[in-house]
């Protein structure tokens, strides 16, 4: 993959949250088995040199505000006149039409249009941002989705196409039954902390060490095996209890015995009589608690390497886990347009030209 930097500065992730030796520890993960060049895009001569390398690739992606490229002369029909079989996924706040598409969006604002924002926190506080990009990531996945369909459409033997994508219509698109809630009932999903209202139990239950223990025992054969393991056979008999539209009518109770149950024992107790139970359960985990955890490290999910600085890291693994073509960590992230020379040559472009490039800082 080559990722196209402006000369000079690079792209802001760069120095994003926490860094290291002058680079951020984000672009160590979120970069690697990429290749750097630089390209002012706003030069005529720049575009050129994009259009070039767009006509080898399969898949382009952008993220620029609607309508930057066609002012770049590096929109869809300029990009797919040179190269059919082309497919352009654009990632934008707002999408490439609508009236808001020339609107600036981050993530943040993405969050908060798709209804993820309201939803978040509890009922008696102001709506509270995750402390991660969600509206970026799933930006980014609806990206990758389109992309794969294009692609088989293109392996068929069609043309490519434009994959348009929205921060916003991304969060919305995994707000589950939020819109028809409203359409049918007028309701209007609140903020409810720790609870999944409508799906019971679900929740957090405080244990006596004072730590937490996330117990999910929402499915009706889960709950009988959760009452039976805590002692309630009444409520696990108990006929209004059997499906899940009864138990959530009555989740404060079933909340209130569950947490009479962990408050009585730690944290590692309620773990283990859960698993004998079988009820799916588990402890809120911090980054160390991930690092020093077994089962990611079965599973490939914490990875050595040494990074593009020189010094070792812990990153994370690749998924999803592919049986015959898994991916893998080739490359650390790249040094700003580390890879410009190699890729412009790659394409055609001369030693001489490269150097009168590098003087005009085009690259």
């Amino acid at each position: 993959m080559i990722k196209v930097e402006p000369p000079g500065e690079g792209d802001p992730l760069r120095r994003w949250r926490r860094m290291r030796n002058g680079v951020s520890l984000w672009w160590h993960v979120q970069s690697r088995n990429k290749k750097s060049v630089t390209l002012d895009l706003r030069q005529a001569e720049g575009q050129a040199i994009a259009r070039r390398l767009a006509r080898d690739c399969q898949i382009v992606i952008e993220n620029f505000r609607p309508g930057a490229l066609e002012k770049w002369n590096l929109g869809w029909e300029a990009l797919s006149r040179e190269n059919p079989k082309l497919i352009l996924v654009r990632i934008s706040g707002y999408g490439q039409t609508g009236p808001y598409r020339e609107r600036p969006g981050f993530a943040a604002i993405g969050e908060a249009m798709g209804g993820m924002r309201y939803l978040t926190g509890f009922p008696d506080r102001p709506p509270v941002r995750p402390n991660l990009s969600v509206g970026d990531t799933l930006a980014s996945l609806h990206g990758v989705i389109g992309a794969l369909l294009a692609l088989h459409h293109v392996q068929k033997g069609n043309n490519g196409q434009v994959i348009d994508v929205a921060l916003y219509e991304s969060v919305f698109n995994i707000t589950e039954s939020l819109l028809p809630e409203y359409d049918a009932h007028g309701a209007v999903r609140e903020r409810s902390g720790s609870t999944l209202p409508g799906i019971a139990p679900s929740n957090l239950y405080l244990c006596r060490d004072g730590s937490y223990v996330l117990i999910a025992g929402n499915a009706d054969a889960l709950f009988r095996r959760l009452m039976s393991a805590i002692g309630r056979d009444d409520l696990r008999e108990d006929p209004a209890l059997a499906r899940n539209d009864g138990r959530a009518a009555q989740m404060a109770r079933i909340d209130e015995a569950i947490s009479a149950w962990t408050s009585k024992r730690t944290q590692q107790d309620v773990l283990e009589e859960m698993e004998r139970a079988q009820v799916p359960a588990g402890r809120i985990y911090t980054a160390a608690d991930i690092a020093a955890d077994p089962h990611y490290a079965a599973r490939g999910m914490i990875q050595d390497v040494i990074a593009g600085d020189g010094e070792p890291l812990k990153v994370p693994g690749i998924v999803p886990k592919l049986s015959l073509t898994p991916g893998a960590l080739r490359t650390p992230a790249p040094k700003l347009g580390e890879h410009t020379e190699q890729v412009l040559a790659s394409i055609g472009c001369s030693r001489d030209e490269i150097s009168r490039l590098k003087e005009q800082k085009i690259i």
